[in-house]
């Protein structure tokens, strides 16, 4: 019994250590990505409340893009200094600090550098069919999530679910990846467009992230 302890706890041990490789690969390897993503709101009684698509565009280590097509449209972008939220149907912004609004955040690990891990503990790591899943307990507790699972398969990202304090989870499922391919710098930036409200100061850019 002792040796089948062992071993299960050795195997165990390996697969946190792929998945660890894979976490820290996605952080140092990935400078660029681009996807398509479906992502749905579970309720806690297991409820899809809500689902909405659109594009991801991430460029290391300050910038990303997060674009709603449906059912509402919205923009989040992330230019290194400031996240501006836009709502194109309310026509409303909403600036804050990036540094501020991404702390102990999962949007962290998508926009964020390698010491983004800092932020996280590594739990069990497991696998399910084709899919490895990365579990990461973010160390503030007051963050507002109680877990993030990153889940790779052929050792790329294509899942990510974020369970919050609410009880609800968020599923995000990648499509039409591509990796370390130039993107345009404008799709970073965000002009304020005339007439919109702007809620909140932008920060200035000697807080952008380092």
């Amino acid at each position: 019994m002792l040796a089948l302890a062992t071993s299960s706890t050795q195997a165990q041990s390996s697969i946190d250590d792929l998945g660890e490789k894979l976490v820290n690969d996605f952080l140092t390897e990935v400078t660029t990505l681009e996807s398509r993503f479906e992502q749905s709101l579970i309720d806690a009684e297991g409820s899809i409340i809500e689902r909405t698509s659109g594009t991801l565009e991430i460029e290391r280590p300050t910038r990303f893009r997060w674009s709603y097509d449906e059912p509402y449209e919205q923009w989040l972008v992330a230019d290194g200094v400031n996240i501006w939220s836009y709502d194109l149907d309310l026509e409303q912004v909403t600036v804050k600090p990036q540094a501020e609004a991404l702390a102990n955040t999962p949007a962290l690990l998508l926009g964020g550098a390698e010491d983004a891990l800092e932020q996280f503990d590594f739990g069990p790591t497991t696998v399910e069919e084709i899919t490895t899943w990365v579990r990461l307990d973010p160390k503030d507790k007051a963050s507002g999530f109680n877990r993030v699972e990153l889940g790779f398969i052929d050792n790329k990202l294509r899942r990510m679910v974020f369970f919050d304090n609410l009880e609800q989870t968020t599923l995000v499922a990648l499509y039409d990846v591509t990796v370390n391919e130039p993107i345009a710098a404008d799709r970073f930036e965000f002009p304020v467009p005339d007439g919109v409200d702007l809620v909140g100061t932008p920060a200035s850019a000697d807080t952008a992230i380092p």
